[in-house]
């Protein structure tokens, strides 16, 4: 069972699963139902692609790490504690992912509902 709990305005919760069919709420599509799009603030460039990803990151000074699970892409810094993990599969690629791009480059990424 995987979802989002949701709370109406009458104080009560719901869980709503299956977000991923881009529907919540009875079938409505709501605002936060919205796709993602990660967007490198520098080009407004929209991250399209793990390739494009990648450049974007080496360019920051991140590195491919290889000594983890080998169904994850995994970026680290030398100068950090920092280990990005992204799945191998850029359809499960989600905001998540996006977000946690964004936290562990402050004021370079940015998500955005496309």
């Amino acid at each position: 069972m995987s979802g989002v709990w949701v709370f109406k305005n009458n104080g009560v919760m719901q869980l709503v699963e299956n977000l991923s069919d881009g529907h919540c709420d009875n079938g409505r599509r709501s605002a936060s139902c919205k796709k993602k799009a990660l967007v490198y603030l520098s080009t407004g460039q929209v991250v399209s692609s793990y390739t494009c990803l990648e450049q974007i990151l080496r360019g920051l000074g991140w590195e491919r790490y290889y000594g983890g699970d080998n169904d994850l892409f995994q970026f680290h810094k030398h100068s950090s504690i920092d280990l990005i993990s992204l799945p191998k599969d850029y359809a499960k690629f989600n905001s998540v992912y996006m977000y946690d791009i964004v936290v562990k480059n402050p004021n370079v990424f940015h998500v955005r509902g496309i």
